[in-house]
């Protein structure tokens, strides 16, 4: 008996010199913390991140199909999925192996299902049904646009609730985020995102063709020309002015900006396909027209949720996220609303508002630590191309009619 305690502090001994093996820096962080891969195929990138729960990305990869679809003036979703499925697994290994971790090492692999392009969402979503299977790990089904709401928090410390714009190339809504899953969604486009519509009305200038903007995408290459345009030389209006809502519309934005580009080829007696000499300043005023369309949107959306006590009284956040957040002319126009209202605007960085593996992940850890959605790997899960966020204000938002006070919305180019 006199030998137990002995053995005991042995023991402990023991246990505290494999931790700190296993804890030491020169091994890595990996073992010390839950660790969430994150998988992200939605539209036409495909990515991987490893996220420990305090957010650090350990590894992450991403492989862009751009230029492939510049080429072929728009994403052809056979084409993404194909890219999709002969990179999916080379991305996933970089990512582990630049985290220095074993997929022993995993706590969870969360993946985007909902929404997205069913044919990109499905290759995502059948590699990591095999891989959870093949390593016993719990599985997150992830939607896209919440994690895009939730990215800020990885950054900086954000608590619910919070007011939420997302726009990208596929979607725009306002949301109210109360919770990790708890979202009011009180506005969302009606036709095209405006994302979409910018890079159709890149694709009707020919952009691609202008010497400045072969690489850049569609809203890349609006918004590098607007800096040296006159936004004021065609004045297109501002969409759904006599509607009080928050939805969002740029289909007839998009057929303005046809018509008077039709026209000024006629004027400038060239054929559809050539450069015009007037591409800034329509460049410049569509992005005008989509940033005021936005902004408006957004402060109905603020004095909404005033009105209903859906943010704190004090410090109301609002938060911009999704790949058309990064056009600097729309967080600037934001900023103006934002500033009016007294709402502190938060902008995740370029690089984290476009659709990438990390948010995925963060979305992931987010679920792990509140136990919400994780599913056992033997789960069957169906991916849902169209697929709603939260609960739908947007009857009680169109009820309320709310009319706007006039803001000044003078934005340096």
């Amino acid at each position: 008996m006199t030998m137990f305690p002995t053995k005991i502090k042995v023991l402990h001994r023991l246990l505290q010199s494999r931790h700190a093996f296993w804890c030491s820096p020169s091994f890595g962080k990996a073992p010390c913390s839950r660790l969430v891969l994150g998988i992200e195929t939605s539209c036409d990138d495909t990515g991987a991140a490893v996220l420990d729960e305090t957010g650090e990305i350990l590894g992450e990869s991403l492989h862009s199909q751009k230029d492939v679809h510049l080429r072929t003036g728009g994403i052809i979703p056979t084409v993404a999925q194909q890219l999709h499925r002969e990179n999916i697994e080379r991305v996933v290994q970089e990512a582990l192996e630049r985290s220095n971790v074993d997929p022993s090492q995993l706590s969870a692999v969360a993946t985007t299902v909902k929404p997205g392009l069913g044919l990109s969402l499905g290759i995502g979503l059948q590699f990591s049904q095999r891989f959870v299977r093949q390593h016993n790990k719990p599985f997150i089904p992830i939607h896209h646009m919440e994690a895009h709401a939730l990215t800020v928090r990885m950054l900086q410390p954000v608590a619910f609730p919070f007011l939420v714009l997302l726009v990208s190339g596929g979607h725009s809504l306002l949301a109210v985020a109360r919770g990790v899953d708890d979202f009011l969604l009180l506005g969302h486009t009606l036709d095209e995102a405006p994302g979409d519509t910018l890079d159709k009305v890149a694709r009707r200038l020919s952009l691609i063709k202008h010497p400045q903007c072969s690489t850049l995408s569609g809203g890349q290459a609006i918004e590098l020309l607007a800096k040296c345009g006159d936004r004021t030389r065609f004045p297109f209006r501002t969409p759904m002015g006599q509607t009080y809502d928050c939805c969002f519309s740029f289909a007839g934005l998009r057929n303005q900006v046809t018509m008077t580009i039709t026209k000024k080829e006629a004027e400038e007696g060239i054929e559809q396909g050539t450069l015009l000499s007037c591409v800034n300043d329509i460049a410049a005023a569509t992005q005008h027209t989509v940033a005021c369309h936005l902004a408006k949107r957004t402060h109905r959306a603020i004095l909404f949720c005033k009105a209903n006590s859906l943010l704190p009284s004090s410090s109301p956040t609002l938060v911009l996220s999704g790949g058309v957040a990064s056009n600097q002319y729309i967080r600037k126009a934001l900023s103006i609303i934002a500033e009016t209202t007294g709402l502190r605007l938060l902008c995740p960085p370029a690089k984290f508002c476009t659709d990438n593996g990390v948010m995925i992940a963060w979305n992931g850890v987010e679920r792990l630590r509140e136990g919400k959605g994780i599913l056992p790997p033997t789960v069957d899960v169906y991916y849902e191309p169209k697929a709603p966020l939260g609960v739908d204000m947007t009857a009680e938002v169109k009820a309320a009619a709310i009319r706007l006070p006039s803001v000044r919305m003078k934005i340096p180019n």
